[in-house]
């Protein structure tokens, strides 16, 4: 009789720890999949999850362990359960699911919206792109020109919310992008930026003033020039100076970069029939008193790039003093997601009591 009593509290013990398995693994799982949706206002009360996993170990895993239960564990034979033996076992899974649904509730969960009003002050950027022969020249890697191209593409690409422009000058200027928010548009034309295309020379003057006409009816808060060049105006119907106050009459600021080594560059100074050029050593002339009056003039700055990473350092620090503005405003709701937890547990104590004093008491 003794033995038979301790395989029947065998298979209840083992039977409940399958049971506390089974709710605490739905208790995990469903905190884990709400701690996705709900922000918790109280995950404090969490802590007592762990006294009451502890306490459900106690409750049934601790006879499980006792000498007794061990010794009899080989003249355990389990069956499958009838109804019976399974009803009972219903209500402290659902006790234990109710329990760590209240624990839930006082962690208190929240869902929250928010409403999220952006407004930015762009500006309108022009860069002036001097693509004269002498940008061709090999003190930068592979030279000037593809140098100052790459530096421009990442300048443009760090800047998505501002409308973007390039104007191309030599004897002569152009407009090889219109202001654009465009900035693939930008960064092909960039790519196809190219010496030769109109008369030699360098024509500063004509470069910044054709910069500033694009920029002459843009209403954005801020009208940027960044021009670029490596030697001195020697070409155009329009003086540095003159273009200077043009744009400072446009409220355009102008950032003044002289691209070259200090000393000598191995620069071109012949082309073939072919169209290749034939390269010499030839002093490096910029004409920085010029560059610096067009950047005072304007409320800009000068900077000299004497290699590719002092190009990018230059680019970076006008990507710092040129900062697009935001204003935002933002309104958060949270809302108590609770109840939900609430109505859960009373489910599962209230089906409990129902079936251990109903079902439970009227099985024969």
């Amino acid at each position: 009789m003794g033995l038979w009593n301790s395989q029947i509290k065998g298979e209840i013990h083992i039977r409940q720890a399958a049971v506390q398995l089974v709710a605490w693994a739905t208790l995990l799982a469903l905190f884990f999949a709400m701690d996705k949706r709900f922000d918790w206002a109280a995950p404090g009360q969490f802590w007592w999850v762990g006294l009451l996993l502890g306490w459900s170990l106690w409750r049934v895993f601790i006879p499980i362990t006792s000498p007794t239960f061990r010794i009899n564990l080989r003249h355990l034979e389990l069956e499958p359960p009838r109804r019976d033996q399974w009803i009972p076992l219903f209500p402290d899974l659902l006790r234990t699911l109710g329990l760590g649904l209240i624990l839930g509730v006082l962690a208190r969960p929240q869902s929250s919206s928010s409403i999220e009003n952006m407004t930015r002050e762009g500006i309108d950027i022009v860069m002036a792109m001097d693509a004269s022969a002498s940008m061709l020249s090999k003190d930068f890697r592979p030279n000037r020109l593809e140098a100052a191209k790459e530096v421009a593409k990442s300048f443009v690409e760090d800047r998505p919310f501002d409308r973007v422009g390039v104007v191309v000058y030599e004897g002569e200027s152009f407009t090889q992008v219109p202001l654009t928010t465009d900035h693939r548009v930008v960064i092909d034309g960039l790519d196809a930026l190219e010496t030769g295309r109109v008369e030699g020379g360098t024509a500063i003057g004509m470069g910044l003033a054709t910069a500033v006409n694009r920029l002459r009816k843009s209403d954005a808060k801020s009208k940027v020039v960044i021009l670029i060049t490596d030697g001195e105006n020697n070409a155009g119907q329009i003086e540095p100076q003159d273009a200077a106050q043009l744009a400072r009459l446009e409220s355009v600021r102008v950032y003044t970069v002289g691209v070259g080594t200090i000393g000598k560059a191995k620069s071109p100074v012949r082309q073939r029939p072919d169209g290749s050029y034939i390269y010499d050593w030839m002093d490096v002339n910029i004409d920085e008193p010029t560059l610096k009056a067009i950047a005072e003039e304007t409320g800009g700055r000068y900077f000299r790039a004497t290699s590719g990473a002092k190009l990018k350092e230059i680019y970076t620090e006008i990507d710092i003093l040129e900062k697009t503005r935001f204003n935002v405003f933002r309104y958060n709701k949270r809302t108590e997601e609770f109840p939900f937890f609430g109505w859960m547990a009373l489910i599962c104590l209230s089906l409990e009591a129902v079936i251990r004093h109903v079902f439970i008491r009227s099985l024969p």
